[in-house]
């Protein structure tokens, strides 16, 4: 028998259609992210290079976990109290919150207790969560919102790739995006083993493929593509040392690392890496991993200089 969905879970759709229930609307949505987290970072540069933060408004929460309510020991996504509390992190304007739990319960006033997740893609309307699952905000993203996108034309879920993408996604999803955690996070010698293993294995299969063509599915960038990026840009800050994924660094994977710089300098993508989130984040917020919370001084790598993914160009 199936499982029925955690309480925490929201599945709305966001349609071009004006009569849904969540109809696509300028103005209407508002996303909660943090810099720090890969699956909140695909939704962020989807609103970035598709154009839409004039069409869906955006905050930012504080990099290192808070404690959430008082009297209680859990920590999660908090924001600041003031605009110069946290550079880049802002107070919630559209509900008060103080917390992205208490945006949940806000939503669901009977939830005690879950993942309070970024991103939450929040309606202002209905005034409740549409939506936090990262893989479905993306490809609303890439579509429902396209009468009122900057760059409605760009379109990284193209019918004649998805079969593609969606093959690349089932082991770049479990093997590099989740492969990482599964390795950082592992309890025994045993599961860091086998899940180092197939992170580097996948990691690999990559190097392969761009060593053959542009991108992922070919000479078009793609929603796998983005995927894929937000787990590299971080593993070298990140990664490598906080969850002993050290077997091999990016920079040593030379056309995984153009492709990274690559993507990287796609208008609007810089925008979304704000590396100081992501570093006290990681190092601050798993203190079963770094009980000090000391942040390395390094490598601070510049994704910014130049690459040379244009030999395979058309």
């Amino acid at each position: 028998m199936a499982q029925s969905a955690p309480p925490s879970s929201f599945h709305g759709v966001i349609s071009r259609d004006p009569n849904a229930t969540f109809s696509a609307e300028p103005g209407r949505y508002h996303l909660y992210i943090s810099y720090a987290c890969p699956w909140a970072s695909r939704c962020f540069t989807y609103l970035k290079i598709k154009g839409l933060d004039e069409v869906i408004g955006y905050t930012v929460v504080k990099p290192k976990w808070g404690k959430t309510k008082e009297g209680e020991d859990h920590s999660g996504w908090v924001f600041p109290i003031s605009d110069t509390e946290e550079s880049g992190a802002q107070p919630d304007p559209v509900n008060g919150a103080k917390s992205i739990r208490a945006l949940y319960e806000l939503a669901n006033p009977a939830l005690t207790s879950g993942k309070f997740s970024v991103p939450v893609l929040w309606d202002k309307k209905l005034k409740t969560i549409v939506n936090n699952e990262s893989g479905e905000i993306i490809r609303m993203f890439n579509s429902e919102f396209n009468d009122f996108a900057k760059n409605a034309d760009l379109d990284l879920y193209p019918p004649h790739l998805r079969s593609q993408i969606d093959e690349l996604n089932d082991w770049i999803l479990p093997n590099i995006n989740s492969g990482v955690y599964k390795t950082g996070f592992a309890q025994t010698q045993d599961d860091y083993n086998t899940n180092v293993k197939s992170l580097f294995e996948a990691l690999d299969r990559c190097e392969g493929i761009l060593s053959k063509q542009r991108y992922l599915c070919g000479n078009t960038l793609t929603e796998a593509d983005i995927r894929l990026f937000v787990t590299l840009i971080r593993f070298d800050e990140v990664y490598v040392v906080h969850f002993k994924c050290n077997k091999k660094a990016i920079h040593e994977y030379p056309n995984l690392f153009n492709y990274t710089k690559e993507i990287y300098q796609f208008p609007g993508i810089s925008e979304t890496v704000n590396m100081d989130h992501i570093r006290r984040h990681y190092y601050g917020s798993h203190p079963w991993i770094n009980p000090a919370g000391i942040v390395p001084i390094g490598p601070n790598i510049d994704y910014s200089t130049p690459h040379d993914r244009a030999r395979f160009s058309a």
